[in-house]
């Protein structure tokens, strides 16, 4: 999730006045404060209504990491470095994360922690460590650990007590809530003198949890308050849940019960069944996972309907111009797989669950070579959580073979996708869980060892491709030599040895053209085009042309033509067309933004600006070095290449130095460092030749600010912290603060590094 891009509210947020307070003074203060509570008392919503609220006041913004369709710890690091952009961690990502938010004044809301709460202490302890501007808010059912951390208990809210006047209930945050959500199911409802004592006591029945309450309206649908409040009055109701959780948690796993007997039986089995999804669904998942056992494929969409309405489930707010998504709370998920255990079905739908993304991974796999291969990237980033429990599931049920071929099918998207490390892992456990082989082994080989390439994660390639070789021979089919081959070409090229990859490369792919193999040949022409430009071929832009030509002849699949794009590119530049170079890697980089391509948008980065110092644009070409580093950082992947990064610094570092001296290089690759990606990848399309990154990192009219202002800009600039800039102008660090507020608000910026990259794009000007 971007910077402050929370959960838009789409029902109003009712009180906890004193909380918001309370949470404020604490944030100003501590740097860690865990909001704690049982569930549906309201955390998550108050920990993001307050987030949203205070995000202005973090120069850096405020950050949203949604955990509760988290289940492997070890994937928490690279969970909430997604959320800042950086979507994949190759090595250590745990100290990479900290040391891009090292100078960060910013708002981490980690949600849902006790899903992991020993990982989240270790994690938000070593952020805060390395990071002294950030302030980290959680929430969890627990306390979490961390050093210094300061609790917020989030009660239920206060209710009416037994027989209080109805003067007396007036103001109390529980019938207001009761009210509010009434009136959304039931319009011209309104809560009364007649008819108040009712509503309190329906607020005092569920113990004035905000969930319950909300579960309680939705039924203002159907019945009246008085028949509302006569069966919550049942005794045998309200102990329907759990003797061992607290009252209050009886109480609402009670009326969740409630609500699912009231449901129809159909209602009922698909709320257990979609309990297997993580993270969303969308009808077509559905219908696959639930159409079983006395639910029919046709009524599955109706049914949806009938979930959504009886709030069970709701509707992801940004998927009305595209394929509808669907959710389901936490607490309300764990109660249907409950159910589904209780009924002895959780093996059959987890099973159809691990069946259906699986037939996806085919899917993939059938389209990647073709025009909708963007739509299908597109698709799988809102299903990483479900493709992570259909891997997990299929290890845990004994068929790694299943998750080798599922892992393999997705190959390019865990590169196109930014999930490269994530990938490898999938594809390494299940290597080790299985000892058999066959082609699905062999196909999981060469995708281990394309990932590894791209990571830049050589330990035991030399044993895995003299297996994957051993392995091909054995098999002896012509698909198996071409992938053996091709993907052998394609490590070598990685592995620094440019001379053994174009041998073998050059032999690999008439291979994979008579076995029919295109989308690995399309791979191996890109490749093989790279290695002839390393290497001063003649013939490097003709080999790059071909591949680009059959991409084109596929329907432009979106990964596939922008490496092929890419690598003709860089043929194009060293036969010296700086013009036609630049135009290519532009259209390679639009296809990759698209994609959140962030290893390949550093590749373009960086070749465009090799075209840039070609062209004498020295400032430009160091901006775009320093806008390559951001983006190599983000991708997880390291600079993947040493050769690459060789041609870089001879034909463009060295060049820009020599021109610009040391000073200003130094000056004009941090403004293109401090830009986001996408400043950064404007700045690289920009049409107009010049001081582009100047451009880029201020508006169009150039803001006024004070003396002072400009002061305050220069500390920022130089990475002083609201605290440090108040102890250097010796000033209060509120009126720091309010000085950075100013200068954010006058040149439209919201982080504090768009601030240092626009004084460095302005220096030598003066404001009057």
């Amino acid at each position: 999730m971007v910077d402050g891009a929370f959960p838009a509210e789409v029902t109003s947020f009712i009180g906890r006045r004193h909380e918001m307070a309370e949470l404020r003074r604490l944030l100003s203060s501590s740097r860690m404060v865990t909001l704690t509570g049982a569930g549906g008392v309201g955390k998550t919503r108050l920990a993001t209504h307050a987030a949203s609220e205070m995000q202005r006041s973090f120069a850096d913004g405020a950050w949203l990491v949604e955990l509760s369709a988290l289940d492997d710890p070890r994937l928490l690091p690279r969970t909430v470095a997604s959320a800042f952009g950086l979507r994949d961690e190759a090595v250590q990502p745990v100290d990479r994360l900290a040391e891009y938010l090292a100078d960060k004044y910013a708002l981490l809301v980690l949600d849902n922690c006790e899903h992991v709460p020993d990982a989240g202490a270790m994690l938000i302890g070593k952020l805060l460590a390395a990071a002294p501007e950030l302030r980290v808010l959680a929430t969890s059912r627990q306390r979490l650990g961390v050093e210094g951390e300061h609790l917020l208990p989030i009660e239920p809210f206060a209710i009416p007590s037994d027989g209080a006047a109805s003067a007396d209930t007036v103001g109390h945050e529980s019938v207001s809530l009761f009210c509010d959500r009434a009136k959304a199911v039931a319009p011209g409802f309104d809560v009364t003198p007649e008819n108040r004592q009712l509503v309190a006591a329906i607020c005092r029945s569920v113990d004035g949890v905000p969930l319950a309450i909300e579960l309680a309206a939705v039924w203002m649908r159907v019945l009246s308050l008085r028949e509302l409040a006569d069966r919550l009055d049942d005794t045998s109701w309200l102990t329907g849940g759990l003797r061992t959780a607290p009252a209050r948690q009886q109480d609402l796993g009670a009326l969740i019960d409630w609500s699912c007997q009231l449901c129809a039986p159909s209602e009922r089995a698909m709320w257990a069944r979609l309990s297997v999804f993580r993270g969303g669904f969308d009808l077509a998942a559905a219908e696959a996972v639930c159409a079983a056992d006395g639910v029919e494929r046709a009524d599955v969409m109706r049914l949806l309907a009938d979930l959504v309405d009886k709030s069970v489930l709701t509707r992801d707010s940004d998927t009305y111009g595209r394929g509808a998504r669907y959710r389901m709370l936490g607490m309300l998920a764990q109660f249907g797989a409950d159910r589904l255990a209780e009924s002895g079905a959780t093996e059959a739908a987890v099973a159809r669950h691990r069946a259906y993304y699986r037939e996806l991974g085919r899917d993939y796999a059938a389209h990647e070579l073709t025009e909708a291969q963007l739509e299908w990237v597109l698709l799988l980033h809102g299903e990483v959580a479900n493709v992570r429990a259909a891997l997990e599931s299929c290890l845990s049920a004994g068929d790694p073979a299943e998750a080798m071929a599922l892992a393999t099918d997705l190959t390019t998207f865990w590169i196109a996708g930014g999930h490269l490390a994530e990938g490898r892992d999938w594809l390494e456990r299940a290597l080790s869980s299985d000892t058999g082989g066959g082609p699905v082994r062999a196909r999981a080989l060469g995708a281990w060892l394309i990932l590894g390439s791209w990571l830049g994660v050589h330990t035991y390639f030399g044993r895995r491709i003299e297996e994957y070789r051993e392995l091909a021979e054995s098999l002896g089919d012509a698909a198996s030599q071409a992938w053996f081959a091709t993907c052998e070409g394609i490590a070598l090229y990685f592995l620094g040895e440019p001379e053994r990859a174009c041998s073998v490369l050059t032999a690999a792919l008439p291979e994979c053209a008579d076995a029919g193999e295109d989308a690995l040949l399309a791979q191996g022409m890109s490749f093989l085009t790279v290695v002839k430009f390393l290497l001063g071929h003649d013939d490097a832009e003709d080999v790059g042309r071909r591949g680009l030509a059959l991409c084109q002849e596929r329907g432009s699949p979106s990964w596939f033509t922008a490496h092929a794009t890419w690598s003709l590119g860089l043929a194009v530049w060293r036969a010296g067309d700086v013009d036609g170079a630049t135009e290519l890697q532009r259209d390679g980089l639009r296809l990759r933004q698209r994609m959140r391509d962030h290893s390949g948008i550093a590749l373009s980065l960086e070749a465009l600006a090799w075209c840039a110092a070609s062209a004498r644009r020295y400032a430009d070409a160091a901006r775009l070095l320093g806008a390559a580093k951001t983006a190599w950082r983000i991708s997880g992947a390291g600079r993947i290449d040493p050769l690459l990064a060789e041609v870089s610094r001879r034909h463009c570092t060295e060049a820009a130095v020599a021109e610009l001296g040391d000073a200003a290089f130094t000056k004009s690759y941090a403004a293109g460092e401090a830009l986001d990606l996408d400043k950064a990848i404007a700045m690289a399309l920009g049409e107009r030749r010049g001081d582009a990154g100047a451009r880029s990192a201020r508006p169009a009219e150039p803001p006024r600010l004070t003396k002072r202002e400009r002061e305050v800009a220069a500390l920022v600039a130089d990475g002083l912290s609201n605290k440090q800039i108040a102890a250097q102008l010796v000033i209060s660090q509120r009126t720091a603060e309010t000085h950075v507020e100013h200068i954010l608000t006058k040149l439209g910026f919201t982080a504090r590094s768009q601030v240092a990259a626009w004084f460095a794009a302005t220096q030598g000007e003066t404001d009057s």
